[in-house]
């Protein structure tokens, strides 16, 4: 089984499980991840998402073994299997509900690109990030949308270019991390987190991050446009009338 899904107290845990591989993504776990995601978002009971790995790794990026045997194939069947992980990024996106990486170990390559498609990235103390693709003469492609919506430019050029592994501090510094926690405190931090997230009103949640991504094509006049309608509609929801008649009896 090259993915472990687990529901329990709000929270849909999706863990990759290749160890031996590092987790690297080849079709059969691309596939198994787009279902997961399926599955977790339409579960009514979940009301947050959390991608994480098994072994020393978070997760090493795509199979190279698989990706050099697909690419003997022609340009269509090519643009299916890159497609394929694309989905992956926009599943991640669409969804109403969080998804947060919890990255352990090392993040390479479109296993970075997989932390870097959720909403939130906590890491290890110990962990690395990192896009050494041009070091196979490779390109970074797909995750590129990725990156350059979570750092400056010249951020990303120099991460993609060099090719090098930044640590968990660094990544944070960039923009690419939320939180760092100590090894020995990470997988506990973590569920503390997830916790408290999951206990949020999920009306303000999905509005929040459909908005927020909303954002990314729509100009200054537009955004704030956007804005005022959200205002408007998160106003009506039953979650904040609740929360303010709450607010408003301990005042």
């Amino acid at each position: 089984m090259g993915l472990i899904y687990d529901n329990s107290n709000g929270v849909a845990r999706i863990t990759l499980n290749r160890p031996e591989k590092r987790n690297a993504l080849d079709e059969d776990l691309v596939a198994e991840l787009r279902g997961a995601l399926a599955e977790a978002d339409g579960d009514p009971d979940v009301r947050a998402l959390l991608i994480a790995g098994t072994g020393k790794d978070f997760c090493s990026g795509a199979d190279l073994a698989s990706l050099a045997r697909v690419a003997q194939a022609g340009v269509l069947e090519n643009l299916e299997d890159a497609r394929n992980l694309a989905e992956v990024f926009l599943a991640i996106r669409r969804t109403p509900k969080p998804v947060v990486a919890a990255v352990h170990g090392r993040a390479l390559a479109g296993g970075c690109g997989l932390a870097t498609a959720c909403d939130i990235v906590l890491a290890s103390e110990s962990a690395q990030f990192g896009y050494p693709e041009v070091n196979v003469g490779f390109v970074p492609a797909m995750v590129m949308a990725l990156l350059r919506r979570s750092v400056s430019e010249k951020a990303a050029f120099a991460l993609v270019v060099a090719g090098d592994l930044v640590s968990a501090s660094r990544a944070r510094e960039l923009g690419l991390v939320h939180a760092v926690f100590p090894d020995e405190l990470f997988e506990s931090e973590t569920t503390n987190f997830l916790t408290k997230l999951a206990a949020k009103s999920v009306t303000a949640v999905a509005l929040t991050k459909r908005l927020l991504y909303r954002t990314d094509s729509l100009s200054f006049e537009a955004a704030l446009e956007a804005g005022v309608e959200m205002n408007a509609i998160a106003r009506m929801t039953g979650d904040f009338r609740t929360g303010v008649a709450r607010f408003l009896n301990k005042a």
